[in-house]
């Protein structure tokens, strides 16, 4: 990797407006609200409509809230995607945060925590992989162990399988998998040349 190339594929103001920006998580829901103000509609479905406006509100209060003071803080976008996979309890699939259960329902934290890591899930398919091989450097440096450990660790162990979003479809589960070994193979290789040169 090149030490010049530290370009961040993201500033941390957009990330908090991509992850403020909800409508891409819900589509059905925004689907819904456009057909539904479209035309003659019955008051029970404005009523529908205007729940599902007040939930989109309050998700968005606890996805922007949980990005400012959460994942901003995270340099990487695979250590937040690690960090958002971590909340999700592996029996039930659901997310737990305390400081976001003292302020919000439980609902909503569930919605906006999974619309957040599939977020953060999406954003790294997206990324070329160069970027990403940087990105993972960065976030498998910044954990407890050695750099070459952790590697090995993530390669043998696969890891990184508990990382995608429980409704993730299985062609990007595969994709995402594939690119991790490739990832992880090509780190290794950098670090054992970056060891044997110096």
């Amino acid at each position: 990797m090149d030490a010049t190339s530290k370009e961040r594929p993201e500033s941390r103001t957009t990330f908090l407006s991509c992850m403020d920006d909800t409508s891409r998580c819900h589509l059905s829901r925004y689907r819904a609200k456009m057909i539904f103000r479209i035309g003659n509609v019955p008051f029970a479905e404005h009523l529908a409509v205007k729940k599902l406006d007040d939930q989109i509100l309050r998700n968005r209060s606890v996805v922007r809230d949980f990005a400012a003071t959460t994942l901003a803080a995270i340099p990487s976008v695979f250590g937040r995607l690690v960090y958002i996979a971590a909340l999700r309890d592996f029996s039930s699939g659901k997310y737990e945060h305390a400081g976001l259960a003292a302020l919000y329902s439980a609902e909503a934290i569930q919605e906006s925590l999974e619309c957040c890591h599939y977020e953060i899930f999406q954003r790294i398919l997206e990324t070329p992989l160069s970027l990403q091989a940087q990105d993972l450097a960065e976030c498998l440096q910044g954990m407890a162990g050695s750099y070459q450990s952790t590697i090995s660790h993530w390669r043998q162990m696969e890891t990184y399988r508990v990382l995608p979003p429980g409704n993730t479809p299985d062609y990007l589960r595969e994709l995402f998998f594939s690119n991790l070994r490739a990832l992880l193979e090509i780190l290794q290789a950098e670090h054992s040349t970056v060891r044997s040169s110096a």
